[in-house]
């Protein structure tokens, strides 16, 4: 009875499963264009002011591999709930703030509750639908992930417009408080065969390690990047040694799989500098409102959520590779134009870079997700899957630090003085620093579009 009950129900509950990550992505996204404002409000430097976005994905980074072993041992239904309910406090939490610590504080419940969603969201939609209706189910999941960056931006934007930025994380509250109760009453627990050991050790070594590397990567501690990168060498020592381990290593020696994922990773933080980036090159630069800065980053998602859908239906035409090398090449192309822009460029012209950026990135991602998982057996499914989410939060993490750092130092050699803010009067300075920011990235994107040409090449002769 129970089961006719759950698949009865069973859109309702897929509608309760996307309306999470559809939260997650706005939270996301939608304080990107409030950085500016920020900084003033709180009197702090760009440089301190993006912590709101780097610890959010440095918390997610740190423990979505950890929630995603646990939902699998003790019950994805139920740390999804619990995740939904620490979100939502964490929004709510956010717009209480008046502090720029306590904001920090919710900033990190607010990715608790994140990574506990996105790590079961896909396993219980897999497990809730059968495999003629799976695809179709796991789609809408996609369309409302995109959905949520696309409407992050411009109602960051309008909101600011209108109220103060206390609401740009107030407006998830309502949507948290009815997903709660709707997961709380809808989403079934799922059974579990056997019970299985959680790797605490390498969890602990796992957490303290991502945690380190990201610190020390924005604080620019070169004897902490070292340790970090020590505990990672350690912590793959003991998963290989393991029989339930965090993090089944098995999966890497497919040299294929390997290489898709860290063109993946190059591609995540080559990108990862726009969000960053350009709301102060509008707002500061080209002196436009908050409103039409979440506009113009709009743009960028907009295209993506066409332009993906589409080259994932190409790539079971015609195989993944070329568009992997095609959107990889597009992107270098994209970074290196906006290496261009100046204190007069035209919006246009601007609008033109940015989707071209997005078509790049939509060529690379849905042909190379699918050759991802069209390398790995099915029961690894789950852990390749908690493998992209993974990096893609690692990379996007490092790219706001390496991008706010080379922006500092190229600021600060281009003045003369050392620099950690956006200088009244001297947008020359910016536009430099940004153009070097721009020039490094498409230099990273590069070499992920030189390892494709040769993986193109290489599958071509046999």
């Amino acid at each position: 009875m129970k089961e006719e009950k759950r698949m009865k129900n069973r859109w309702l509950i897929l509608f309760i499963l996307v309306i999470a990550p559809f939260m997650v992505c706005i939270d996301s996204s939608i304080v990107n264009v409030a950085l500016p404002e920020l900084a003033k409000k709180f009197s702090m430097d760009m440089k301190a002011i993006t912590w709101i976005v780097t610890i959010y994905l440095m918390v997610i980074s740190a423990i979505v591999l950890i929630f995603g072993r646990i939902g699998d041992i003790v019950s994805k239904a139920v740390l999804f709930k619990i995740g939904f309910i620490v979100s939502s406090l964490g929004s709510l939490l956010c717009g209480l703030s008046r502090s720029f610590l306590f904001l920090i504080f919710s900033r990190i419940l607010q990715a608790i509750g994140a990574a506990a969603i996105l790590s079961t969201n896909q396993g219980i939609i897999a497990q809730m639908f059968s495999k003629n209706e799976r695809g179709r189910a796991l789609g809408i999941n996609g369309t409302f992930v995109a959905l949520g960056t696309l409407v992050g931006p411009p109602l960051g934007g309008f909101i600011l417009s209108i109220l103060s930025w206390q609401y740009i994380f107030l407006i998830n509250v309502p949507i948290g408080v009815i997903g709660s109760i709707l997961s709380l009453k809808f989403v079934p627990r799922s059974k579990k065969e056997e019970r299985e050991k959680f790797d605490i050790k390498g969890s602990l070594i796992f957490l303290v390690a991502i945690i380190m590397l990201i610190i020390s990567m924005n604080m620019a501690i070169i004897y902490g990047v070292f340790i970090s990168i020590l505990l990672i060498v350690i912590f793959i020592f003991i998963e290989k040694k393991r029989k339930e381990p965090l993090l089944d290593m098995s999966i890497f020696k497919d040299s294929l799989y390997s290489l898709s994922i860290f063109c993946s990773f190059l591609t995540f933080i080559s990108l990862s500098c726009i969000n960053i980036i350009q709301p102060f090159y509008f707002q500061d630069v080209l002196k436009l409102s908050s409103f039409k800065t979440g506009m113009f980053l709009m743009i960028y998602p907009l295209v993506l959520s066409i332009v993906a859908p589409i080259s994932g239906h190409l790539s079971d035409k015609i195989g993944s590779e070329f568009l992997t090398f095609l959107g990889l090449s597009i992107t270098v192309v994209g970074l290196f134009l906006m290496s261009r822009l100046k204190e007069n460029s035209n919006f246009y012209l601007i609008s033109i870079f940015i989707g071209l950026l997005a078509v790049g990135n939509g060529l690379f991602q849905s042909p190379n997700n699918s050759l991802v998982m069209s390398l790995v057996p099915k029961n690894k499914l789950g852990i390749a899957g908690s493998i992209n989410a993974l990096l893609r939060n690692i990379a996007l993490t490092l790219g706001i630090v390496l991008s706010t750092t080379i922006l500092h130092k190229s600021m600060s050699k281009k003045i003369g003085y050392e620099v950690s803010n956006f200088i009244e009067g001297r947008n020359d300075v910016f536009i430099y620093g940004m153009s070097i920011v721009y020039l490094c990235f498409a230099g990273i994107c590069l070499i992920g579009a030189i390892l494709t040409a040769i993986r193109l090449i290489n599958n071509r002769k046999k």
